[in-house]
């Protein structure tokens, strides 16, 4: 029984893996077995660690449940995209002459959310779109299909520590605005003509506390009614056309 995902979306098997890997194909993340070691799958996780793949260690019953088949002890999600520098895309819209404008996702995990995100983030002209390796949504079919094809046209970086990925965004002269419930100043407050990156939170706990640390600002969208949340990916749409509509790009 194949419940996670569809059999076109992951492999399994040492040396199939590590074929995928060597020929350069993006690999999403690594599931090896819990408890399970032997000489292959050390090799194995060392050749993730070198091309900065996510090797993650569950239970064999969460493995059985993707498939029944032989999988040795690991399996591999095979990515719906090739992954983009975030120091090459800063630096060449510098050249350009433009301010750069990057979304930042700290832990999206719902499929859905990220690929209405992306859609809605290519639509405003986001020059990027920041991940962290773990803890958020895996870039497949589902993924693909909800952003109704955008995540073929927006870079996505994916980025092993998002703390120091902030720092470099900062370093590089851009502005971190985090959104936030929690932020004092409305969204409208603030200038969002500079260059700029805006930073999201999770659906269950927003921005984590060593991120937010980070920014430089902190903003809210106002809330009237008794609920006083929205969901993830309204909220990012909200904030990303008020920066386009700051900005005056159209």
């Amino acid at each position: 029984m194949e419940t996670e995902t569809n059999a076109q979306e992951f492999i399994f098997g040492i040396h199939p893996i590590t074929e995928t890997i060597e020929s350069g194909k993006e690999v999403d993340k690594v599931l090896i077995q819990k408890e399970l070691k032997s000489e292959g799958l050390s090799e194995l996780a060392r050749l993730c660690n070198h091309y900065k793949i996510p090797v993650i260690r569950v239970p064999i019953e969460k493995m059985n449940r993707i498939t029944r088949k032989n999988h040795q002890g690991v399996i591999a999600f095979i990515s719906a995209i090739s992954y983009a520098s975030l120091e090459n895309i800063i630096s060449t819209t510098y050249e350009n002459g433009k301010n750069p404008f990057i979304l930042v996702l700290d832990r999206i995990t719902d499929v859905r959310n990220f690929g209405a995100i992306v859609r809605t983030a290519e639509c405003v002209g986001i020059d990027a779109i920041v991940i962290p390796d773990k803890n958020t949504a895996r870039l497949g079919g589902d993924a693909f299909k909800t952003s109704a094809g955008a995540l073929s046209r927006v870079p996505i970086c994916r980025e092993r520590n998002l703390k120091g990925t902030l720092t470099y965004l900062k370093n590089n002269g851009l502005q971190v605005i985090a959104c936030t419930e929690k932020a004092e100043k409305l969204m409208y407050e603030i200038d969002y003509d500079i260059p700029l990156a805006i930073l999201m939170g999770s659906e269950e706990d927003g921005i984590s506390p060593e991120c937010m640390h980070l920014c430089n600002e902190q903003v809210k969208i106002p809330m009237y009614g008794k609920i006083a949340s929205l969901n993830v990916s309204v909220a990012t749409g909200l904030v990303l056309y008020e920066a386009v509509r700051n900005k005056n790009v159209f």
